[in-house]
């Protein structure tokens, strides 16, 4: 048990930090048989008075003594109030977080077992810092607004397919999480259900069975039709696209997916016909992809975010991927697919009752 005075669970993910959270109050409270000496307190607030509330149950739950004697364990859930919006930036919402920086100063964790979970959190704030600083602070990781933080989806992955007892194909991984759109509950549930499809243990998700079984969420890439035409698979391609346009999809993000792809091959294409980058059995060597990255650094300018139009923000692993296999289009190619998608566009914009025969002659004219 940590002799840190409480734990503090944080992530720009709420899923993951309240999913962290509620296994480590599990373990923090399965030695504590008297229910009076354990507390939940909600930590979500919407106003100054609701945070001043919380944090007055919160002194009250920590202070008062268990009525049997013993140990008590106290649960500050869902914390909201650190986080860099109006709430957060109120006078009275920082004067109610000094009172309970005091409270949890004054916590001896022999006496009582301390849980805080919060997301998200404004880290400059010095409330958040005294948190991390003076807690057990656990980070439940998390994708952030700049789309860092998938190693923390891989992890939740690799730990619900554990409890599954399955396995999931490294290269189904990436597809799974852009299916989803990078949602860390939808990937969890998606996990559950592909496994519970698989029906035994010992069973492998691959990428073939979430194309076939996962839909895409919001504003994620779809897929399915992206992997086949860079596959150069024709018949894959075109029956991506019925999937596609039979379940009353449109175009445009096909589109917009396949350009994304294309602009990266664009690129390491460039990269690697010129030398810059060096390619063999296990992907793409990390220090030249590195020294090309410092080498053209101030033609990314102001592209520091995971993007497309950026190569150097793409996982290396992912990279290496795409070009493996054979599957690699000269520079030529990629050019004029690159022209056929404008065409495409153009033609679905003439005729947009016919899109899916514009998108399947572009497939055609690429891949035939």
């Amino acid at each position: 048990m940590s002799t840190a005075p409480f734990i503090y669970v944080s992530g720009p993910d709420d899923y993951l930090a309240s999913r962290m959270a509620k296994d480590i109050w599990a373990e923090l409270k399965k030695d504590v048989t008297d229910d009076f000496s354990i507390e939940v307190i909600n930590g979500q607030a919407g106003k100054v008075d609701e945070v001043q509330e919380a944090v007055n149950r919160f002194r009250d739950a920590v202070q008062t003594l268990g009525l049997f004697g013993g140990r008590r364990v106290v649960w500050l859930k869902d914390v909201t109030f650190i986080a860099d919006n109006v709430l957060g930036r109120s006078e009275g919402t920082t004067k109610a977080c000094e009172d309970l920086q005091e409270i949890l100063e004054g916590v001896n964790s022999d006496e009582v077992g301390v849980l805080i979970s919060a997301s998200p959190v404004d880290r400059r704030k010095r409330f958040a810092k005294f948190l991390e600083k003076t807690g057990d602070y656990r980070p439940s990781g998390g994708v952030d607004g700049k789309g860092k933080g998938v190693e923390a989806l891989v992890a939740a992955m690799s730990r619900e397919c554990e409890a599954m007892q399955v396995s999931i194909a490294r290269d189904a991984v990436e597809v799974l999480i852009s299916k989803v759109n990078g949602n860390s509950r939808l990937l969890i549930e998606e996990i559950r259900k592909l496994g519970t499809y698989l029906g035994e243990p010992g069973g492998q998700i691959t990428s073939k069975l979430i194309e076939e079984l996962t839909p895409n969420f919001g504003e994620g890439d779809f897929f399915e039709t992206t992997e086949a035409f860079f596959a150069r698979d024709i018949n894959w391609t075109l029956a991506a696209l019925r999937r596609h346009f039979f379940s009353g999809n449109d175009a445009r993000p096909v589109i917009a997916s396949l350009q994304n792809r294309n602009r990266l091959l664009i690129q390491l294409r460039s990269l690697v016909d010129g030398g810059e980058i060096q390619t063999g059995g296990s992907g793409i060597s990390k220090p030249t992809f590195e020294r090309a990255a410092a080498k053209y650094a101030a033609f990314y300018d102001g592209l520091k975010s995971k993007s497309g139009f950026n190569v150097f923000t793409q996982n290396l692993w992912y990279m290496g991927k795409l070009i493996s296999g054979g599957k690699f289009p000269t520079l030529k190619a990629l050019i004029d697919h690159q022209l056929e998608f404008i065409r495409a566009f153009e033609e679905i914009v003439d005729r947009p009752n016919e899109q899916e025969e514009a998108l399947r002659a572009m497939a055609i004219r690429c891949l035939a």
